[in-house]
């Protein structure tokens, strides 16, 4: 990396000019950008431009408006904030290369999976180069002995599962889109299995991870795929939900889990937000190995059958799955028709069939479609507060009786059997009153679960959006430990900056 520096401030690639910051004054002899039209604003000037192709090759750099704004926002209310090109490496070589090269010469850096995210996660803030991390799409290593596999960047859940169909195992994380593996690692994601399977945290055994300035780190040691480890800190989990502002996260070591012998996944229908949750949480009392557990309001329900073109009843709902073997899946059943039972259920529909099941989940998983065509043209805003199992009717019930008085457009859905559910309110963004009452909405709802000794946020991450709650829930001594870490790994604050922090 040094000799391709060296090399192209011989040929002339860099303006020799004082640096021209977008923020930060920083003591460069000269400046990645070009002013345009006078303005503070500028563009990457052509020599780092030549600079980045130099690494990966001219095909693989782009500039061009369309690809940069396609790259300045995920799925989130959050407006488009594109950088000034965008990279799509091959291989960690690279990637360590552009790192380097960016953070040498001042240049903000933003990684990019697919663009899934929920909290801006991907805007570019203060310009800078995206790198695209889509073309390393490789499985690396499957050690099925040692349930755990090796992928980059690139693969995505669904690819991973399907690679793994003939192996018995399965990756089980599944927060609905079809997200980049690493990307999910980066925001810390959840998902409907979580209740028996664990989160990212539970689930990423080892990362690699570029640095900053260029360097490697394997979070475990080089090749590490151990069950645990009592060896110095837990580095593995200090990337993990780190949100791209550490490094780039090039290849992830994750833990498999065995297929199940036997599914059943079922519909069950409430005659009150109340009586679903109540059952929720009594069925995690009785210790029902419950693998998935659902919730889906009435305006929710009514979506999904809209949108994904089912028939069941318009009032709260839990979808439910247990896993095991024959025997043990009807134990599992029983308990759990009784507790529904008890709580006033109705029209208990089981699924046993594969396709049945994959029907069923394909609606919840395309719930945040579902109910963005409730207001046709209009964007989403989703909240994901998660409480203590106990506080979480308290919460749920209040949150429904809030969302009906407020006048806005929304749904409830979420991961009832950890505690997490989202609040999808439906915005035009060209209506500020609108969105300043979504966002006071979201805010309280936040302020609402941390009163409970809850989260702001189980799954979604930080972003843009929830930094003020961030820092009402870890207090002072919790972000200047956070801040001291990042300035620690970034004295530059160009990793993926205005996030999180």
């Amino acid at each position: 990396m040094a000799s391709l520096l060296r090399a192209a401030a011989t040929l002339g690639l860099f303006p020799r000019r004082g640096y021209c910051s977008r923020g930060a004054q920083l003591s460069l002899p000269w400046c990645p950008w070009d002013s345009v039209g006078g303005n503070t604003e500028g563009e990457l000037s052509k020599g780092f431009v030549e600079a980045l192709k130099a690494v990966v090759g001219s095909s693989h750099v782009s500039t061009a408006a369309a690809h940069r704004e396609q790259h300045g926002h995920d799925e989130s209310m959050h407006r488009c904030q594109p950088p000034d090109a965008v990279v799509w490496p091959q291989n960690v070589e690279q990637v360590s290369q552009l790192a380097a090269l960016c953070y040498s010469q001042g240049v903000p850096i933003i990684p990019f999976g697919t663009g899934t995210g929920l909290e801006g996660g991907v805007c570019a803030v203060q310009g800078g180069v995206c790198i695209n991390l889509t073309h390393m799409d490789r499985i690396l290593k499957l050690n099925p002995e040692d349930f755990s596999v090796v992928v980059e960047p690139g693969v995505t859940r669904k690819a991973l599962n399907t690679y793994l169909r003939d192996s018995g195992l399965w990756f089980p994380v599944d927060p609905g889109a079809d997200a980049s593996l690493c990307g999910m690692v980066a925001t810390g994601a959840s998902g409907t299995n979580a209740v028996r399977y664990g989160t990212m945290r539970d689930n990423v055994l080892n990362l690699e991870v570029v640095l900053p300035g260029g360097r490697l780190l394997h979070t475990a040691g080089l090749g590490r795929h151990f069950r645990k480890s009592a060896a110095g800190y837990n580095l593995t989990g200090l990337f993990v939900g780190s949100e791209g502002t550490l490094g780039l996260i090039t290849a992830a070591t994750l833990r498999l889990h065995p297929v199940p012998e036997a599914t059943v996944a079922a519909t069950c229908a409430f005659p009150s937000v109340q009586a679903a949750v109540d059952t929720t949480v009594h069925i995690l009392q009785a210790a029902v190995p419950v693998a998935r557990i659902e919730f889906l309001d009435e305006v929710m329900m009514d979506a999904c059958n809209r949108h994904s073109q089912l028939n069941c009843p318009v009032a709260p709902t839990l979808f439910l799955e247990f896993h095991g073997s024959e025997q043990t899946l009807a134990e599992q059943i029983q308990r759990a028709e009784e507790i529904a039972g008890h709580n006033g259920a109705s029209l208990f529909s089981w699924a046993k069939e594969a396709e049945e099941r994959r029907r069923l989940w394909a609606a919840r998983h395309s719930a945040w479609y579902a109910a963005l065509a409730l207001r046709p043209g209009c964007k989403g805003y989703s909240t994901d507060v998660c409480v203590p199992i106990s506080r979480l009717p308290e919460i749920l019930v209040q949150t429904k009786e809030d969302l009906k008085a407020s006048g806005l457009t929304g749904t409830i859905v979420g991961h009832v059997g950890d505690g997490n559910f989202h609040c999808i309110l439906l915005v035009d963004p060209e209506d500020t009153e609108e969105v300043r009452r979504v966002m006071a909405f979201g805010e309280q709802l936040g302020r609402r679960a941390l009163a409970l000794h809850g989260t702001c946020t189980g799954e979604h991450g930080i972003g843009l959006g929830k930094q003020q709650l961030l820092q009402e829930e870890v207090g002072a001594v919790g972000m200047e430990t956070m801040r001291q870490l990042k300035a620690m790994l970034d004295p530059q604050g160009l990793m993926n900056p205005g996030k999180v922090l």
